[in-house]
Formats: structure tokens, C-alpha cells, sequence
């Protein structure tokens, strides 16, 4: 029996590992975590959410909604474990957080040709079919023996966790159950309004709160992540700017039918229905001051925090210097990269490049050319930028219709995105055909 091993067992490396244990090969796991967790860990079982519970939006015509249809077509591991484990979120597709970890877990333990080690990997034999999918919170060890492969070619952002409340200290008399534009066939969001005073005086004690150690690792924490910048950070831009973020009201009338000023959303974070995590809340601030801050917000004054939320700091290679297209280094074929690690940004991003080093991987060992996914569907859009981009200011990207080939045919700006769409689909298929 053919042999790989898999450093890491998050989204990646599981959706890597599915894939090659379905196709008979030998897969040694390796995981860190029950030994030594990272500071955003909690769990001992793979694929953690870490950040946030959702896997963003359902709607097919958006490129995330797309890129879970395409991953789907590969029967990806994640998007089984997210539907089982689903909870009410309107458009977006929110878990509960062990339930989904703990069925990915149940799934990989199944197969009998695989083996789970618990160690920290600190060397890399360049000798032996490898996929790193560590994910940006590589252990020190571990990034020493990247090095030695690819040279100290580490770029880094700083991201944040949002804070979690449990439903019962929230104050039903003041928020009120609304999806955005009423979207979705049920009413899941939670919804605290501000009047203009009241967000006034809380953007005042946001922005002159205290924030935790501002240097991570002897590093300036400036370098955030745009999709995930903390909350105070962002309202430092403009009085007004988070309520043209996070805390826009648009789409969310009271019930009475009148706009607020400003709007936290709040949203299931668990299948009982026990905790909520207050949306784009991502913060650095310490703990303390969250608590005296957050509980500014109506409806939030007596809340309980389960959860607190957190900076730290993500490592990634330069992808468009040192990979192929193939998810292999171009110095050495034996070693994959997945997750992200390789510039990927997001829970499904991460886990469809999984899929993507798991097929090429399986073709290496069975002595197949490897399959470079076309730039015309979400996954390989996504390849082809980390693989393509400027390496001398590579930044992390998410799924967007901007990063994939331009349609040849001119189509109306309405209908552009279900043209897209149609597309990547049909394309997913051509490299489903190529498998078989």
C-alpha cells in the first residue's frame, strides 16, 4: 500500500486525507493539538472552526456559494460535515462547531489505513509524498523545517475572533429576530438597534478602549487581514464607518417599521440554541474592557461572555514564488502545501485546496499526470491566484468572480454572475471526468 503523510488536520489536511483514504492509500495524520494547542484552539477533534461558525453564503450565484458546489462535485468531507451539522443562519451556512468537527473526526477515523499521530512535526524528509496543511498557526518547530525547504519566504497578517454571549442573558425586550432583507425562509439573526445617541456614546468607548498587547511575537500588530479587521480598528477610520459595516441597519426595520441609526447582528453559534457570537465583532481588546464596551450595546447590558474574543497572528508562504499550480513545490514534487498556509483566505477556500493537493497527490503516487483545475471554476480561480500574484506583495484571497477568467460572451451586468456560475459547473464536471 502506496504511503503519505498529512502534517495537520484542520480543513485541509482532512479534506486531503478523505480524499487519498477513499482512493486505498496509506495516510499517516499528524496533529499537534491534543499535545500542544495553538492560543485560538479549543477542541481535540479535526477541522476546528477557530474564528467563526459560518461557511458564508448559500446563494449559488455568489463565488462562495459556487465554491461549495464545486467542492460538493468531489464529495469534499467539509461540506458533508457542514450540512449535517447545521444551524439556522438565513443565506449563509452556520454550523455548530464540535458537532461539525466531531463528524470529520468520526469520518477520517473509520478508514483502517489510517494512522493519527499526535506530535509536533519539526523535520520534513524531502524523500517521502508530504502535504503541509498546518494552517497559519504553524508551530515554531514546524516553520524552522519549512524553512529549510523553501527559505525563510513567510509572509504574516494578524486576525481576529469574535466574542460569544450566551441567548439567555440577552434582553428580548430590546433585540428583536430579523434576517437582512428578510432573506432566508425563517427570521435567525438576532438584532440589538441603536438610536444615534446610544451608538454615539458606544463608538466613543470602542475607540478609547484599551486594547490588548498591541505587539504579537515581537511583531507590530498593523497588518490586518481586511475581512477580518477588529472592530475597533475599523470604527477608528470614521465615526460612521461601522455603520456602513457591521452595524449597518439597512434591511433590518424594528418591528414597528422604523430604521435604526445602528444595528448588531447577533448569530446562532451552537445546535442547542445556547450561545450567539456578535457578527463582524472580531477584537483585539482586553478582556475587560470588551465586557464594560460590548455590554453598551441594547440589549446586551446584562450579557454573559462564554467566549472572549482574540488577536494572534497567521503565517503564510509565498505561494506565487515557490508553488506550481498542482499545489507542489517547485523545487521538489514530493512536498504539497494546502490551506492556509499557501494564502487561501477562509474556512472553504482552505478546504478546497485541500481537495485539490489530495487529488494531485493521489496522481503522483499512481504515477498520473497531475490536474491543474481550470481558471474558469472558484477552485482553480483560487490556485491560479495564490500561484500567479505579485510575490513581491502576495496578500491572502478569498473566492470572488474577480479571480476567475473573464466570461468570453457579453452578458448583462444582472445576469453575470449566474453566467459564472453556470460555467464553473460545467467545468468542475470536465475535471470529475478526467478522475474516472
Amino acid at each position: 500500500m502506496k504511503e503519505i503523510n498529512i502534517i495537520g488536520a484542520g480543513l485541509a489536511g482532512s479534506e486531503a486525507a478523505y480524499y487519498l483514504l477513499k482512493q486505498g492509500f496509506k495516510v499517516n495524520l499528524y496533529e499537534v493539538k491534543r499535545v500542544k494547542k495553538n492560543p485560538v484552539q479549543k477542541l481535540d477533534t479535526f477541522g476546528e472552526l477557530v474564528c467563526s461558525n459560518t461557511l458564508r453564503s448559500t446563494l449559488i450565484e455568489n463565488a462562495v456559494g459556487c465554491l461549495k458546489e464545486e467542492m460538493a462535485t468531489f464529495d469534499s468531507l467539509v461540506i458533508k460535515a457542514a450540512k449535517a451539522s447545521q444551524i439556522p443562519a438565513g443565506a449563509s451556512l452556520a454550523v455548530d462547531r464540535e458537532q461539525f468537527s466531531g463528524y470529520i473526526t468520526d469520518a477520517l477515523r473509520s478508514f483502517a489505513n489510517l494512522t493519527i499521530i499526535d506530535q509536533e512535526m519539526t523535520t520534513i524528509d524531502p524523500n517521502v509524498p508530504t502535504i503541509i496543511a498546518t494552517g497559519p498557526l504553524t508551530t515554531d518547530g514546524l516553520q524552522e523545517a519549512i524553512a529549510q525547504l523553501i527559505g525563510k519566504d513567510y509572509f504574516y497578517f494578524f486576525d481576529a475572533v469574535a466574542p460569544i454571549v450566551t441567548k439567555d442573558s440577552i434582553n428580548f425586550e430590546i433585540v428583536y429576530r430579523k434576517n437582512r432583507y428578510d432573506k432566508g425562509e425563517t427570521q435567525d439573526y438576532l438584532n440589538a438597534p441603536m438610536t444615534e445617541e446610544e451608538y454615539n456614546k458606544f463608538w466613543t468607548e470602542l475607540v478609547n478602549a484599551e486594547s490588548a498587547d498591541a505587539h504579537l511575537d515581537g511583531e507590530r500588530a498593523d497588518k490586518f487581514f481586511e475581512g477580518c479587521m477588529p472592530v475597533e480598528v475599523m470604527a477608528k477610520r470614521g465615526k460612521e464607518t461601522l455603520t456602513f459595516g457591521p452595524l449597518k441597519p439597512v434591511g433590518l426595520r424594528l418591528p414597528d417599521g422604523t430604521t435604526p441609526h445602528a444595528v448588531v447582528q447577533l448569530r446562532q453559534d451552537n445546535a442547542a440554541d445556547e450561545f450567539y457570537n456578535l457578527v463582524g465583532f472580531q477584537t483585539n481588546l482586553k478582556w475587560g474592557e470588551q465586557k464594560r464596551v460590548f455590554s453598551l450595546i441594547p440589549g446586551l447590558e446584562n450579557a454573559e461572555f462564554v467566549r472572549y474574543g482574540v488577536m494572534h497572528k497567521n503565517n503564510y508562504i509565498n505561494s506565487p514564488a515557490i508553488l506550481t499550480q498542482t499545489l507542489q513545490l517547485k523545487s521538489n514534487p514530493n512536498i504539497f502545501f494546502a490551506g492556509q498556509i499557501t494564502g487561501v483566505e477562509g474556512y472553504v477556500e482552505s478546504a478546497a485546496s485541500g481537495i485539490i493537493a489530495g487529488i494531485n497527490a493521489a496522481r503522483m503516487l499512481n504515477e498520473q499526470e497531475p490536474i491543474i483545475f481550470p481558471n474558469t471554476t472558484v477552485m482553480g480561480g483560487l490556485i491560479h491566484y495564490i500561484t500567479h500574484a505579485d510575490p513581491t506583495n502576495f496578500q491572502p484571497m478569498k473566492s470572488a468572480w474577480g479571480i476567475v477568467a473573464p466570461l468570453e460572451q457579453k452578458v448583462k451586468k444582472t445576469e453575470r454572475k449566474l453566467e459564472y456560475t453556470k460555467r464553473a459547473l460545467n467545468d468542475i464536471k470536465v475535471v470529475c471526468k478526467k478522475l474516472n
